[in-house]
């Protein structure tokens, strides 16, 4: 059954590895994408929103080719759509953008089509396009997540995080493509880095669930992906040693970077400090940054009430036009 008047969904945001869970662990945060779906003789994809100008606009869109995917998965004829996309989600900055899209053109689509597959065969093909788990898990099931990937199935367990707890985001106003942040990183590690990486992301995942703030500062250390990815983005190696002394109870590189996000407890003196030294620190580097308190998000994937194009609802005005 197609739903001829469309669908509405809206998908979180997210930023992985935490540090040490490298394509592991995975935290939705609260920046948004939304999509809306529908049958149409022609594909059109109109995109609203200061993070998606220079994106297709036809069939050849990220959206409609994960769409079209889940299409034929189901054995349904391949159609024209209309889509139309707000985004929140900056592009190549480290906030799962990418994973982002894919899980908000499978959710869509599966809608769409009235749900033929699971949650689960939705976390599956996202992880199969994305190739690691961590951000599509934390966009589809929202919250915190831990995920594993076999090659055929992904599987993740949701965490429970502590409402005490939110971010600090610095967001650098420059593009860092996920392919060139991944190949500087070596073939390689010593045994004694990856056991340092297996303790501390166990370590992480214990302290997070368990509201043990005290051990973020040791657990969010990293050695397999960080040291390598520092010289990426000017400033980053100060502020993941010391932004604990300026509030954070752990700093990390989002995903591939470049952005940089801070754990910190949900005290206006504490957040407005670490804002403070996370942008001068950057800026003393010569990186030009947003930085801002960032929420995690509970939420996953949604499918909104209304029609696609209720989407307009959603949508602020200076972004429209």
């Amino acid at each position: 059954m197609m739903r001829e008047e469309g669908v509405l969904v809206r998908v979180p945001a997210s930023t992985a590895n935490l540090g040490p869970g490298f394509d592991t662990l995975g935290l939705a945060l609260s920046l948004h994408l939304w999509i809306g779906m529908k049958p149409a003789e022609k594909t059109i994809v109109r995109m609203y929103g200061n993070h998606l100008e220079g994106l297709p606009s036809n069939e050849d869109n990220l959206i409609v080719k994960v769409a079209h995917r889940l299409f034929r998965e189901v054995g349904q004829t391949i159609i024209p759509l209309e889509v139309e996309v707000y985004s929140e989600i900056p592009l190549t900055r480290g906030l799962g953008s990418s994973a982002t899209a894919i899980v908000g053109a499978l959710f869509a689509a599966n809608a769409l089509l009235d749900e033929p597959l699971s949650k689960q065969a939705l976390f599956d093909m996202a992880t199969n396009i994305e190739k690691h788990p961590d951000n599509a898990g934390a966009s589809l099931y929202g919250g915190l997540i831990v995920a594993a990937w076999d090659g055929k199935q992904a599987y993740g367990l949701n965490l429970a995080l502590s409402d005490s707890l939110t971010t600090v985001a610095a967001v650098p106003r420059f593009h860092l493509e996920t392919k060139k942040a991944r190949s500087i990183l070596p073939s390689q590690y010593d045994m004694k880095d990856v056991v340092f990486n297996v303790s501390r992301s166990s370590l992480l995942a214990v302290a997070l669930s368990t509201g043990q703030h005290d051990l973020l500062g040791v657990a969010m250390q990293d050695r397999m992906h960080q040291p390598y990815r520092a010289s990426l983005v000017p400033g980053l190696d100060e502020v993941l040693k010391h932004a604990v002394r300026h509030g954070a109870l752990g700093a990390a590189l989002s995903g591939a970077g470049p952005t940089a996000i801070a754990l910190v407890e949900r005290d206006e003196a504490k957040i407005a400090g670490l804002i403070q030294y996370m942008s001068d620190t950057l800026a003393q580097h010569g990186v030009e940054a947003d930085v801002f308190q960032l929420d995690p998000c509970t939420e996953g994937a949604v499918w909104l009430e209304g029609q696609a194009s209720n989407i307009h609802d959603h949508i602020p005005v200076s972004s429209s036009s």
